[in-house]
């Protein structure tokens, strides 16, 4: 039974790549920030088949301890923070986390379980100010954001380790991936639940930033059969994962609405406190490479996708509001 430890577990993608793990007969660990507020909401269900193990992404010795303990034949390193508009309000705390973090987890594995294979979470975020359309592992890095340059240290630290220590490191550049489990201070999460909110009347606007940026977005649970397959390979290397496509936050919008019988325009008010200090514009993926050699292909469409993630937040308000009443 192969053994894999995850940072990050009880985030959007640790949570699904611990149910594709456990589906495969992997017997999984997860980190956990002993001080940490997150709930263990989006792993509830997969509890008692996963053992959860305390460590912080700024300690290292609780590092080396996980990973001596655990002895892991896998490393998914998916914790950071991981919210572009935080970054800016709290920059260092992203470089430690998000950056320096990675930095950890790799001695961590270097010194105590140096045969595991690694992955790190790099992001499409890193290309920023695009310098080529599309983006693809070739195209120049120019990040826009404090998350972004963070986020590219840890990639290009994972590629020294790789280079300079022989470990089978591997980043996936993954773009933005969505799903119901996504928190809703994110751009798409925000819109489904207040849109669910405001069809129940309980909300009567959505305010926005720009409605013109352009994303490559994909289904969450699609995303972390990519972060497998990378380490199921011969050799260790980066892939961009990415639908090939790219849509406007008004597209989002207007679909989420057009769900539930809204018109965005009557309830979408732009906001200029929602607007980035540095906007990147336009994402969108070249994933040729993780098609050939993963034979990885995403399984859930644009449209699919905004359409899982209304429906389910119209059933979680719902939820919500029968609760409210009972109690």
């Amino acid at each position: 039974m192969p053994k894999a430890l995850i940072t990050g577990i009880t985030g959007q993608d640790g949570s699904y790549l611990a149910e594709l793990l456990l589906s495969k007969g992997y017997e999984v660990c997860g980190i956990t920030r002993r001080s940490s507020t997150n709930s263990l909401d989006r792993i509830a269900h997969i509890a008692d088949r996963v053992e959860l193990i305390s460590a912080d992404l700024l300690d290292q010795s609780s590092l080396m301890d996980a990973v001596n303990n655990a002895q892991p034949d896998e490393v998914y390193n998916l914790a950071a923070q991981s919210f572009v508009q935080t970054s800016w309000n709290q920059p260092v705390l992203t470089a430690e986390f998000t950056a320096v973090g990675v930095t950890k987890v790799l001695e961590a594995v270097r010194r105590c379980a140096p045969k595991a294979r690694f992955y790190q979470a790099s992001s499409s975020e890193m290309f920023g100010k695009v310098q080529a359309v599309p983006q693809d592992e070739d195209t120049p890095f120019y990040p826009r954001s404090p998350y972004g340059v963070a986020k590219l240290y840890g990639h290009w630290i994972t590629i020294n380790y790789r280079e300079s220590f022989g470990l089978f490191a591997c980043s996936g550049i993954l773009f933005n991936h969505e799903s119901p489990r996504r928190g809703v201070e994110f751009v798409t999460r925000k819109i489904t639940y207040t849109i669910a909110r405001i069809r129940h009347g309980l909300e009567s606007e959505l305010r926005l930033g720009n409605l013109d940026a352009r994303r490559d977005w994909g289904f969450a649970g699609d995303y972390v059969d990519a972060m497998w397959r990378m380490l199921q390979q011969e050799r260790p290397d980066d892939y961009v994962v990415a639908t090939g496509e790219t849509h406007s936050v008004r597209e989002f919008v207007d679909l989420a609405c057009s769900r539930v019988g809204l018109d965005y325009r009557e309830v979408v008010k732009t906001d200029p406190r929602y607007y980035r200090p540095a906007e990147v514009d336009l994402l969108i993926g070249r994933p040729e490479k993780a098609r050939a050699r993963l034979l990885w292909q995403p399984s859930v469409d644009f449209a699919q996708l905004v359409a899982m993630m209304v429906d389910a937040d119209m059933a979680l308000v719902e939820h919500e509001q029968k609760t409210h009443r009972a109690g």
